[in-house]
């Protein structure tokens, strides 16, 4: 891995950054353009160089003590575009600090009144007095500036009584910093990224993230979603933003409006109270889903009990358990087996939630049916195709990668899913949302890191976290493939043709 350079222009700031980090390589370069180019020379032969110290703020949302990571560095001379700094950010808010990344401007000379303001109206977050001219004179991977936040709009420098409380505050928040950085400094280096395939969004996450986009398009917000459309908060938030409003139950829906069913399916119980509602309906349900529905309607009509196999509470047992709740009962694993109680013994059918582990469901219908011999179970496979050309996926990674990281929500069952094969597998492995959530402390002495994402999970996100990885010293990218997806599913004919 990449030794660091901690750069720090005055000697308060060294101060806070060694005593936050005794474990630093800390320089102290000066203040200004002229000093910052000169003691730059100690670090042209650095791996990695960290530009620490004090900032006054430009957006007028900063404040004293909160932290600036640099997307880039803005000079007299040019811009420098700095790596993505998404994962040191991350650890630095799970540590309590405020944290914002985007553009700091450098200044040959402090920055007060008007001109402070036609600064903060370029877009950059912060001003300094020496980082662009540091990086200029260093050839470091990765190259990365942490400022606090010293004066800001409402207490500039030039107010000595206004700026003590804030001065305060900035170095407790530089030294904090530099001592939760640590692990993060140890996992810089260059690495390898194996992307697994396939992976990310399936068929049924894209056909109902359509059907919202679609419904916004032509019908015009507000609509109306019944729970999370597919199980990831990034997709979410951004349907919101278009306009979207997620419900819990349709009675938080006005009568007469248009509401969507999520990916994951509902009850009939569900569709009743919509039509007591007379709620204009869009059924999003994936189509693997609602197979599953009609084995569970096709089972009870003939008089079977049914063991579902899933997670009682996600929403898409509810839905199939709401099919046949007289005759159906959920359990999680082979040792609940034991348990089940049925009126026929020879008159048992099991059905699966599509998210679950292939492996661990097997070994749960494996003890049904040393329980139940007769035991009856759908035509097809109720683990969808996605799932398990996902896990096939990280089963390959896991072989040969030294950790996988796989993208999803945390509510996302066919994530959290991947996250156990991978372990099963004797991987390491960690959920993350996305680049911030990615701990450094896993990525330590990893030369090869295996990356998917949850069906439910964007490809962006996925492209979001390969450039938090590069941004630790740079990667390269390999594909390991095992198997082809060309699933498509029609949109719900009411999308297809709007009215």
């Amino acid at each position: 891995m990449s030794a660091l350079t901690v750069l720090a222009p005055l000697s308060v700031e060294a101060r806070a950054v060694r005593a936050g980090a005794s474990w630093a390589n800390v320089q102290r370069i000066g203040m200004g353009p002229r000093r910052a180019a000169r003691g730059a020379r100690v670090a042209q032969d650095a791996d990695a160089v960290l530009i620490a110290g004090f900032c006054g703020a430009l957006d007028y949302d900063l404040e004293p003590g909160d932290v600036v990571l640099g997307s880039e560095l803005r000079g007299p001379t040019g811009t420098t575009p700095l790596p993505d700094a998404s994962i040191l950010a991350g650890v630095l808010r799970r540590g309590g600090l405020r944290v914002r990344i985007g553009p700091i401007a450098s200044s040959q000379r402090l920055v007060v009144r008007e001109r402070r303001r036609a600064l903060q109206r370029t877009g950059a977050l912060a001003v300094d007095m020496e980082s662009a001219w540091l990086a200029s004179a260093t050839q470091a991977e990765p190259l990365v500036a942490l400022r606090v936040v010293l004066d800001s709009h409402g207490a500039e420098l030039h107010r000595p009584l206004r700026t003590l409380s804030g001065a305060a505050a900035a170095y407790r928040s530089l030294r904090k910093a530099c001592a939760l950085a640590e692990d993060w400094s140890r996992s810089l280096g260059p690495r390898e990224v194996v992307l697994a395939s396939p992976r990310a969004s399936c068929a049924g996450v894209v056909r109902a993230v359509e059907v919202v986009e679609r419904v916004l398009e032509d019908r015009g917000a507000p609509i109306y979603v019944r729970k999370q459309i597919v199980h990831n908060t990034h997709v979410v938030a951004d349907l919101e933003r278009r306009g979207a409003i997620f419900v819990e139950e349709v009675d938080e829906v006005p009568e007469g409006s248009t509401v969507i069913f999520s990916a994951h399916g509902v009850s009939p119980a569900v569709r009743a109270a919509a039509s007591e509602r007379d709620l204009d309906v869009i059924d999003a349900t994936c189509p693997l889903v609602a197979k599953v529905h009609a084995e569970a309607r096709r089972f009870a009509d003939s008089g079977f009990d049914i063991v579902l196999v899933g997670h009682e509470g996600h929403e898409e047992v509810e839905g199939t358990l709401g099919e046949a709740p007289a005759r159906m009962q959920v359990i999680a694993s082979a040792d609940e087996v034991g348990g089940v109680r049925v009126e026929d013994p020879d008159q048992v059918a099991y059905l699966t939630q599509t998210t679950l582990a292939l492996d661990e469901t097997a070994g749960v219908v494996d003890a049904l049916r040393d329980r139940f011999p007769n035991l009856a179970g759908p035509s097809s496979s109720d683990i969808c195709y996605a799932t398990q050309n996902r896990q096939d996926a990280v089963r390959a990674l896991a072989a040969d990668c030294d950790v996988v990281l796989v993208v999803g929500s945390d509510n996302s069952s066919n994530s959290r899913r991947l996250v156990e094969v991978a372990d099963r597998a004797g991987c390491r492995a960690a959920l993350v949302e996305d680049g911030t959530e990615i701990p450094p402390e896993l990525l330590i002495g990893a030369e090869r890191v295996g990356l998917t994402a949850g069906a439910s999970a964007p490809e962006t996100l996925v492209e979001g976290v390969v450039r938090a990885l590069d941004g630790l010293g740079g990667v390269t990218v390999a594909e390991r493939t095992v198997a082809r997806e060309e699933v498509h599913f029609k949109l719900p004919r009411d999308v297809r043709n709007p009215r």
